[in-house]
């Protein structure tokens, strides 16, 4: 499995569940790296998609303690451990972890790669992702050229578990 998430200096990726930036060229990474696979998120991470609809292209799971939350085009675990057994039907490289905070907690140490949009600047924040920088068990293995937009750097990264 992997993880794919776009986060600041300080690790931080979201506030009052919303993105903090806007970056066309990000939006296009993750959509290349995960159509035609399967994604998992939380039911905030959906709901902050337009409409709350889940993305075109990919199997969606939506992990959520609701026992009666539903959703059209989704499939539906209620804990990591129920997840994983609907996961056991695809192969580890066609799943991407995709958020939010808590579900990026919950798998990381199941991950081997983890694909970090990394934007040059601290964000004031209330979710973070773990910072990999400071974790021995990964290693940056890969940091891409610095790209510009509007004003904000960034660059795509690949770390993998040590």
């Amino acid at each position: 499995m992997q993880m794919i998430v776009a986060a600041a200096e300080n690790w931080a990726i979201g506030k009052d569940g919303d993105l903090l930036w806007h970056l066309p060229e990000d939006m296009k990474f993750f959509r290349e790296m995960t159509t035609g696979n399967v994604v998992v998120m939380g039911r905030k991470t959906l709901d902050s998609f337009p409409g709350g609809k889940p993305l075109k292209n990919r199997t969606n799971m939506v992990l959520t303690r609701d026992s009666a939350f539903t959703r059209a085009g989704t499939l539906i675990a209620h804990d990591r451990e129920e997840a994983l057994a609907v996961l056991k039907a695809y192969e580890p490289e066609q799943i991407f972890i995709a958020g939010g905070g808590d579900i990026y907690r919950q798998f990381l140490s199941l991950c081997d790669t983890v694909y970090v949009t990394r934007v040059y600047r601290e964000f004031s924040a209330d979710t973070f992702f773990p910072d990999l920088d400071k974790n021995p068990e990964w290693e940056l293995s890969y940091a891409g050229e610095r790209l510009e937009w509007e004003g904000l750097s960034f660059a795509h990264t690949t770390y993998k578990k040590i």
